[in-house]
C-alpha cells in the first residue's frame, strides 16, 4: 500500500535532524520506543532501511535522504493547507533581527515557507550582530530576534549549533601556517571569542588577517585563500572545506541559538512566525 503517514514522516524528520531517537522523541512529544517502532514499521513497509544505527546516533541511508526530501515537502504543504483554511486572513508586519550567518543559512527557507502560507504578512529582516540586536529587542525596534545568546539577550532555546574551521580547498595547507591567519567577526562576537579562546588554549599562535561584521566578508577572505574562518557549521558553503582536529586545529565549541521576543510583539503574525522558526530549527 502506497501510504505515508504524515505523523510518521514528522518523526522521520525529527530523527534525521537530531541524529538521535531519544532527542527526536522529545521534539515530537512521543516516547522513544514509539518513535523507534514507527520508524521500523515504515522501513518494513518500504522494504528498505532508512537509517544506519550506531550506539549513540543514527544517520540516514541514501534511501533515507531521498525520503527526507519528500517528507519535508509534504509536511510543508500540510502546514500551508492548514493555514490557508484556518488562518486565511492574517495580515500585519513582522520585523525580525538576525545575524549575517544565520540570515544566510537558517532563515531563507523558513521565511519562504512562511510567506507562502501568510502572503498578506509583511516581513522585514534586520541583519545585525547578536550584540547589536539585544537593545533592539528591549526597545521594541524588532519583534523577534533569532541569534546567538549573548550578554543582554535572552530568549527561548532553539538548539546548539557546532562551530568549525572553514577553508578553501585550493589554499594548500593554509591551516599549517604559524601564526595561523584567521578571518573573524568583530569584537563582541561569541564565535570570535570561542575561536580565539580555543587557539590560546591549544597554544597555537594566530594573527587576525581580517575583521568584519559581514559573513560575506569573511567568506571572501577564505575563498581567496588568505585565511581560515571559525564559523557556525550551518553557515559554511558546500564549496569550502571543514577543518578540525585532523588538521591540527582545536575544537571551537558550540553556539547557543535562541529566539527572543520584544514586549510589543504580542500579535498573531509574530506568534505564527515564532512558531514556524521553532518548529523548523529546534533539534
Amino acid at each position: 500500500m502506497k501510504a505515508l503517514d504524515l505523523d510518521v514522516l514528522t518523526m522521520l524528520v525529527a530523527v534525521a535532524d537530531t541524529g538521535n531517537i531519544t532527542r527526536a522523541a522529545e521534539v515530537v512529544h512521543r516516547t522513544q520506543s514509539a518513535v523507534s517502532m514507527q520508524i521500523k514499521t515504515l522501513e518494513t513497509a518500504l522494504g528498505k532501511p532508512l537509517f544506519v544505527r550506531k550506539p549513540r546516533s543514527v544517520t540516514l541511508t541514501q534511501d533515507g535522504e531521498v525520503l527526507l526530501t519528500y517528507a519535508r515537502r509534504m509536511l510543508a504543504l500540510r502546514d500551508e493547507a492548514w493555514a490557508a483554511i484556518v488562518r486565511p486572513d492574517i495580515t500585519g508586519r513582522v520585523v525580525i533581527g538576525v545575524p549575517d550567518d544565520y540570515a544566510y543559512s537558517l532563515l531563507p527557507s523558513i521565511l519562504k515557507k512562511f510567506s507562502a502560507t501568510y502572503p498578506k504578512v509583511q516581513i522585514q529582516v534586520v541583519g545585525l550582530p547578536s550584540v547589536a540586536l539585544a537593545p533592539m529587542v528591549k526597545d521594541g525596534s524588532v519583534d523577534l530576534v533569532c541569534a546567538t545568546r549573548v550578554k543582554g539577550l535572552s530568549g527561548e532555546f532553539i538548539r546548539f549549533e557546532p562551530m568549525v574551521w572553514a577553508a578553501t580547498p585550493s589554499a594548500k595547507d593554509i591551516w599549517r601556517e604559524r601564526p595561523l591567519p584567521i578571518a573573524v567577526f568583530l569584537p563582541g562576537s561569541v564565535a570570535r571569542e570561542n575561536a580565539i579562546r580555543s587557539l590560546e588554549r591549544a597554544r597555537i599562535p594566530y594573527r587576525t588577517s581580517y575583521e568584519s561584521p559581514s559573513l560575506m566578508g569573511l567568506l571572501s577572505m577564505v575563498e581567496a585563500g588568505l585565511a581560515v574562518a571559525p564559523l557556525a557549521r550551518c553557515a559554511v558553503p558546500a564549496h569550502l572545506s571543514v577543518l578540525g582536529q585532523a588538521q591540527g586545529l582545536p575544537e571551537i565549541g558550540e553556539l547557543e541559538v535562541i529566539l527572543a521576543r520584544s514586549s510589543k510583539s504580542n500579535r498573531p503574525p509574530v506568534d505564527f512566525l515564532a512558531e514556524k522558526i521553532m518548529s523548523e530549527l529546534r533539534r
